[in-house]
Parts: structure tokens; C-alpha cells; sequence
């Protein structure tokens, strides 16, 4: 059989083009190798600007219906203020995208089993789980699969990339990827049974040798992360690293981490450690990436999901406009994605060396950006690319002038 899609890769991206484009009346085949899909410590808050894009994909609904949850104010805590300082101004998260009232947060799990459903539900053939054999690419596209124990070929009009980091469909059309070094490590958990944290607010904050970043998830669960020098791989291991890593969380600068740190694990801790990818291009003749098959931005960013979605809808109407019998033509889409991702990178960079840097030059130079921020917003404006999306920010924020004055290191 010939579709006119054969994704390959059943996760948010996936599954999010496979319901848009089979509701578009397109015959789409979608590939997803986990019998069932498990918590990954990562993909569970969209920005602003990414709960924007799932509107314009008409699945903003359908995220609410099965426990979306919204976070409405963010909080920045430092060694360097006062607890009561920080909390004197929370910042309004519903400024940076129109009718939306902050980032949504769904648990990855459900995420992903939602949209693989409404797939199904919207005409695509869905499978999992299946082993991918063989992918052909050029003229004809083909994939070659197992599943139940059987082998079978599809042949695609085009064949998607959604598998994620170790992409076989750009593996097989041979895009390479581009990684910079790794700045810091980064260790999630889930936890549960959290009382007396704020569950509209989100925080950050760095103090001694560890940062933090928490994310509401609703009810009394909350996503969290800390960051850690990179030579302290092996800090968190162990049968009692995830009870470790909490007590981390208790801080002198927060003191409602201890809400967080009294909390259960409700999953499992993974660490990894931070750092960007990207592709020049992210498509070939017969297929196309989108999501971190595509390459990926810093997670300090928390962007996975918005950029996914970003992806989707942009391959999408593209797609959608394309004449039948017409190749799509994915020059814009890989145009706009190279420049967002650029952006994304630079934003990240300043906001790693700011939140998880550790020592007493670190620790002098955050002291000194909050106090010059407080004079001068515009130091702020990375975190508008995070939030608003990166067109949104000044394109002058984007430049090695600009971080200079961010971190103090403009030279005399």
C-alpha cells in the first residue's frame, strides 16, 4: 500500500501530524516502536508561544480535556536576594502569547497515548510496536518493518522523522548533526504528594553548587530539575539518589523548596547532560524531520515540546498546499527552523552561564545581573525568546554584544 505519509516516530511530534494530516483527509501510516509509553523526564511544559502553535493545530482542547494544567507566575530565586524580594514580584506568564494565561503542562506518558489516539481516531493507521528494518528514501520512498513477528514494506509519498535524538530516517538520508559541547548536568524526577507549593507558580534558582527549575504538573505533582557541574557526574547515584537529589532542593534563597524536598518520588530519576543540536537542513528528497530528530535546544530551555510543535505545524500547512502530485517544498520551513534554533541556542547559552554556573565568579555574576537587570530590563530579554518565542525578541539581543553585557563582559 502507498500513503501518502509513513511517520516513523509515535511520540508527541509523531502523533500531533499524523491526527493533523489524516484529519486533512491524508492517508498516513505511523510508526511507533514502545508497546507503551513511559516517563522520560523531560517533555511536559510547552511556553507561551508553543501553547499558541497546538491552538493553531486545533489540539490545544484536546491537551485540556485529559488534565492540561496551567502555570500562571514565575518566580527567580538567588543566593544573592532575599526570599521575600523574589516573591514581591512574581512575573506574569499570561503577557507572552495572546489568550493564553501561561506554559501548559501535561505528564509526557498521557501526552503522547492522547494524540497516538486521536490519530487512530482520525483515520491514520497506527502501530506499535514495530521494529524498523530498512528505510529508502529518494524517488520512491519506502519503510520496511516488523511487527507481530511479521515484516512488511510501505511505500510513502514522503517518509517523516519523528523518532527523536537517534533518528534513523536522518540517519538513512544522511543529514548530519551538529552538537557543541556540554555545559552542565541535568537530573529530573516527578514528584508527588507536595504540600505547600503554589501550584500556578514555577521557579528557578541557584545557590552553592546546584540549581533548580519546578514546574507545577497540577494536583500535588510537580516536575523538577537540578543542575550540577559536569564533574560531579556520579553525584545523584545510587538505590538513594532520588531521596539525594531532593534534599538538594532546600534552599536558604527558597524556602518553599522544602515543599518539594518532603515530596515522593513518583518516577524515576534520569540525569543527562545539557547542550544544543541542529541540522543545516532538515529534510531530504522523500523525507523530512521534525522535533529532536531535527536537533534539539539546550533543555535550561524547557523548548522541546514548543519547537516540536512549531515543527508540526509548519510541515503541516506546508503539506496541506501542496498540489497532489506535487513534491512539497521544505525550504521555508528549514529557513525559519535554522534561524529559531539559532536564537534558541543563544538564549540558552546566557541563561546556563547565569543559572548553572557555580563558584564565586558565578555567584558574583548573577549578584551583579540582578542588581544591572533592575535598572535595565533589556538584560532580560533572552527570556522573552524562551517565553514569547525567539521572532518576538529584538533581534540585537541575539549578537556576542549583547551577551557581553548580559554577563559583564564588556571590556573596558
Amino acid at each position: 500500500m502507498t500513503y501518502d505519509l509513513v511517520i516513523v516516530g509515535g511520540g508527541i511530534g509523531g502523533s500531533a501530524l499524523a491526527t493533523v494530516m489524516a484529519r486533512a483527509g491524508r492517508s498516513v501510516l505511523l510508526l511507533e516502536k514502545s508497546e507503551q509509553y513511559e516517563d522520560r523526564v523531560r517533555g511536559e511544559w510547552i511556553a507561551p508561544w508553543g501553547v499558541t502553535e497546538t491552538k493553531r493545530l486545533e489540539l490545544y482542547d484536546l491537551l485540556m480535556s485529559v488534565g492540561g494544567h496551567h502555570i500562571t507566575d514565575h518566580v527567580t530565586y538567588d543566593e544573592s536576594l532575599a526570599p521575600e524580594t523574589c516573591e514581591a514580584a512574581p512575573l506574569p506568564l499570561g503577557i507572552f502569547a495572546t489568550d493564553v494565561p501561561g506554559p501548559l503542562c501535561l505528564g509526557h506518558p498521557r501526552h503522547c497515548q492522547t494524540l497516538y489516539d486521536a490519530a487512530t481516531a482520525a483515520g491514520a493507521e497506527t502501530l506499535r510496536p514495530v521494529i524498523i528494518d530498512k528505510i529508502t528514501l529518494g524517488a520512491s520512498p519506502s519503510v520496511t518493518y516488523t511487527h507481530k513477528d511479521r515484516q512488511h514494506t510501505a511505500q510513502a509519498r514522503l517518509v517523516v522523522g519523528a523518532e527523536g535524538r537517534q533518528s534513523e530516517v536522518r540517519a538513512a538520508a544522511g543529514i548530519p548533526l551538529h552538537q557543541d559541547k556540554p555545559h552542565h548536568w541535568f537530573a529530573g524526577l516527578l514528584v508527588e504528594n507536595v504540600k505547600g507549593w503554589n501550584p500556578t507558580r514555577q521557579a528557578i534558582g541557584t545557590e552553592n553548587n546546584f540549581g533548580f527549575l519546578a514546574f507545577p504538573q497540577g494536583g500535588d505533582r510537580v516536575r523538577v530539575y537540578g543542575g550540577y557541574a559536569l564533574e560531579e557526574k556520579g553525584r545523584f547515584n545510587g538505590e538513594d539518589g532520588a531521596r539525594r537529589f531532593l534534599e538538594a532542593f532546600r534552599m536558604a534563597c527558597a524556602p518553599d523548596n522544602a515543599a518539594l524536598a518532603a515530596g515522593t518520588p513518583a518516577g524515576p530519576l534520569f540525569s543527562y547532560f545539557n547542550n544544543d543540536s541542529w541540522t543545516d537542513e532538515p529534510f531530504r528528497e522523500g523525507c523530512v524531520l521534525i522535533g529532536d530528530a531535527a536537533g534539539w535546544n539546550d533543555p535550561i530551555n524547557g523548548l522541546g515540546l514548543s519547537i516540536t510543535y512549531r515543527d508540526v505545524r509548519m510541515v503541516s500547512d506546508i503539506l496541506k498546499a501542496t498540489p497532489a502530485g506535487q513534491q512539497p517544498n521544505f525550504a521555508s520551513y528549514a529557513e525559519e527552523r535554522t534561524e529559531r534554533m539559532r536564537r534558541l541556542r543563544f538564549a540558552g547559552q546566557i541563561q546556563a552561564a547565569l543559572d548553572m554556573e557555580f563558584g564565586e565568579a558565578a555567584r558574583e555574576r548573577r549578584r551583579l545581573y540582578h542588581e544591572r537587570k533592575a535598572a535595565d530590563p533589556m538584560l532580560g530579554l533572552h527570556g522573552v525568546a524562551i517565553m514569547a518565542g525567539p521572532e518576538n525578541a529584538p533581534p540585537e539581543i541575539f549578537t556576542e554584544a549583547h551577551r557581553a553585557r548580559v554577563l559583564g563582559l564588556e571590556t573596558a
